[in-house]
């Protein structure tokens, strides 16, 4: 198999894609900033995407579908990112950091 024949494979996409859900759960566990769990959630959306649209070419019967569920995701994606962002801007307001061990308690 060629280099260049790769992108006619379904298992080529679905490798990519468990590789950055894997990567982004790897970085949500091991992280210790709110930042940095919040960049690991985003790669974890994004692998899921790459293995929708892989599904979308390779499988669908309508092509429209798999683009349709990686716009939702997209959206989901960028809310969650201003939401998630606001909140950790709150956080360090409150606390003057985004670590996560020096964030206890909640209430201050």
């Amino acid at each position: 198999m060629s280099i260049f024949s790769l992108y006619n494979h379904l298992e080529s996409f679905l490798i990519i894609g468990a590789l950055l859900f894997a990567i982004g759960l790897f970085g949500l566990i091991t992280r210790r900033t709110l930042i940095g769990m919040l960049i690991s959630s985003e790669i974890i959306l994004a692998g899921a995407s790459v293995n929708f649209m892989a599904f979308n070419r390779f499988t669908a019967p309508d092509p429209t579908i798999g683009q349709i569920y990686t716009l939702f995701i997209m959206a989901i994606a960028a809310a969650e990112a201003a939401i998630g962002l606001s909140i950790i801007i709150a956080v360090y307001r409150s606390y003057h950091s985004v670590n996560t061990e020096d964030i206890v308690n909640l209430n201050s």
